[in-house]
């Protein structure tokens, strides 16, 4: 056991490697095996390892825009940009011709894609989370009884939230909550998981804080915050495939949303210091992998979404970086963001913002980057998981699915008097849930909910919400999902691989 506990815990502190303040930990090899989860230190020590590995895995490629944005099929590469044939990967991505966006021999195959096909690094995490909880419940000297419910919160938060991202990424998981789980087992259905990951993180919420006294763990440490917007959205995921008992999945959102509202632990931050936001740590974060140049943070190259969308003097030096790697079509920008609306994000977030072409900038990341000489290096933002403004969307949502119409519009026009925007003043219903649709893709634009806010709300099926349509019959196979790896199957012949995927080529 103790050999297990070494490894996993090696594997997990990995991870923390080169993150900065409460990412700076005793590396776990000075610890011998009786010092495991002796005190409060080497709790800290795995749970912010558990974090590290989890940035680690999404730090491996662009995984953001691939993942999130592109496949709707709204970004182009940009002509002139720097290595133009391996941006025109992006494009592949919006046709969901994943194979060939993961071949190797492309010019774009060192964007290491087919990474993301591998989910061994998230068990990682899970099985991690599932052995400190084990721990905790036997009980870690010198902790109080609310410090290790509040740690076992904690590591309740990173393993459902790990389950969440698998979901979308994979459709079905295996699920398991034992510490040192060895029997194989099969995938199982993704609504029975979600279900079971919501009814975990309900019964421990409430033993997670509002906020810290040390600010520098905003965000980045689990807090009730984080916690009910990871149930909002695992609740709304549900009620697009369990439509059957969509009523109660909308009506728990609508319920966590006055919840976090009301606790008064975050704000909108005003847009006029928006930089707080992207640079991270805000009032706004409910949720966030915290990155900083100016504490040395590294994210590999191809990491960061701004990477694609910004050029000279955003990046350097300027004869690479003339025009941005790629750019969101017009049309799409115009439906976005119609010139004759008043929105101020129009304009603080971009630059040349119809253009069809490099010239077009997202400046909503631009913010946190190198001020001085010639580096060749990437802006290197905060990674925007859950914000304040997206679970107050989600509400609003939930609200106008429920027939609560008037609520709904005063909850979308909260956010749309924070980007000092025409307020909504139109009729309910349908045009309310199309128009909340569209106020999410406009405030989240290049944090990663698009794609799945398509997939979840079935938008996909139909032109006239994307580029990349699927049929009901792909959209059943799951044709929203990446390849799973097949690696998965190593000593668990009862995993079975993506079917769609499997009998698919391109």
């Amino acid at each position: 056991m103790k050999k297990l506990i070494s490894c996993i815990l090696f594997l997990v502190v990995l991870g923390a490697s080169g993150c900065k303040d409460y990412l700076d930990v005793e590396p776990i090899d000075r610890l011998t095996g009786n010092n495991y989860f002796r005190n409060r230190d080497d709790v800290e020590t795995n749970i912010t390892g558990m974090y590290g590995l989890f940035f680690t895995k999404i730090n491996e490629t662009h995984f953001i825009g691939a993942v999130g944005e592109y496949r709707a099929g709204e970004v182009m590469a940009a002509p002139g940009g720097d290595n133009f044939n391996a941006r025109r990967v992006v494009e592949v991505l919006g046709q969901n011709n994943l194979w060939y966006a993961m071949a190797g021999g492309t010019p774009w195959d060192w964007y290491n894609l087919g990474r993301i096909t591998d989910w061994r690094v998230y068990y990682q995490v899970i099985q991690s989370a599932n052995i400190l909880i084990k721990e905790l419940e036997e009980g870690i000297g010198g902790l109080s009884e609310e410090e290790t419910k509040r740690y076992i919160a904690e590591c309740v938060f990173i393993r459902n939230f790990t389950y969440f991202w698998m979901i979308r990424l994979y459709g079905d998981v295996v699920y398991y909550t034992e510490a040192f789980m060895s029997k194989p087992l099969p995938r199982e259905d993704m609504v029975s998981v979600m279900n079971k990951c919501i009814a975990d993180m309900k019964a421990h919420k409430d033993n997670l804080p509002w906020g810290y006294s040390d600010p520098a763990l905003r965000g980045v440490r689990a807090s009730r915050g984080g916690a009910i917007a990871l149930l909002m959205n695992m609740n709304m995921w549900n009620a697009g495939f369990d439509q059957s008992n969509r009523t109660k999945y909308y009506t728990e959102t609508a319920n966590l949303g006055q919840e976090l509202i009301e606790s008064n632990a975050y704000s909108l931050v005003p847009l006029s210091e928006w930089a707080r936001v992207v640079k991270g740590r805000s009032e706004e974060s409910l949720f966030e992998f915290y990155r900083s140049i100016n504490y040395g943070d590294q994210n590999s190259a191809l990491a960061p979404f701004a990477d694609h969308f910004l050029r000279y003097p955003f990046k350097r030096p300027e004869f690479y970086h003339r025009v941005s790697l790629a750019y969101y079509k017009a049309l799409y920008m115009m439906k976005l963001f119609p010139s004759d609306v008043a929105d101020e994000r129009r304009t603080l977030w971009f630059e040349d913002i119809y253009a069809d072409d490099g010239r077009f900038m997202i400046l909503k990341y631009a913010h946190n980057r190198y001020a001085s000489g010639e580096e060749d290096r990437n802006p290197d933002n905060t990674f925007l998981i859950f914000r304040y403004a997206g679970a107050i969307l989600l509400r609003a949502e939930a609200l106008a699915e429920l027939g609560r119409d008037d609520e709904a519009i005063a909850m979308v026009n909260m956010v749309r008097a924070r980007a000092q925007a025409s307020l909504y003043s139109g009729g309910g219903g349908l045009e309310l849930k199309n128009f909340i649709f569209m106020e999410r893709s406009r405030e989240l634009i290049g944090e990663g909910h698009h794609f799945f806010d398509l997939v979840r709300s079935r938008r996909i099926l139909s032109a006239q919400w994307t580029y990349n349509v699927l049929t009901l019959d792909e959209f059943n196979r799951r044709a929203w999902t990446w390849p799973l790896s097949a690696s998965a199957r190593n000593n668990n012949p009862f995993v079975v691989l993506n079917e769609y995927w499997e009998n698919e080529s391109f």
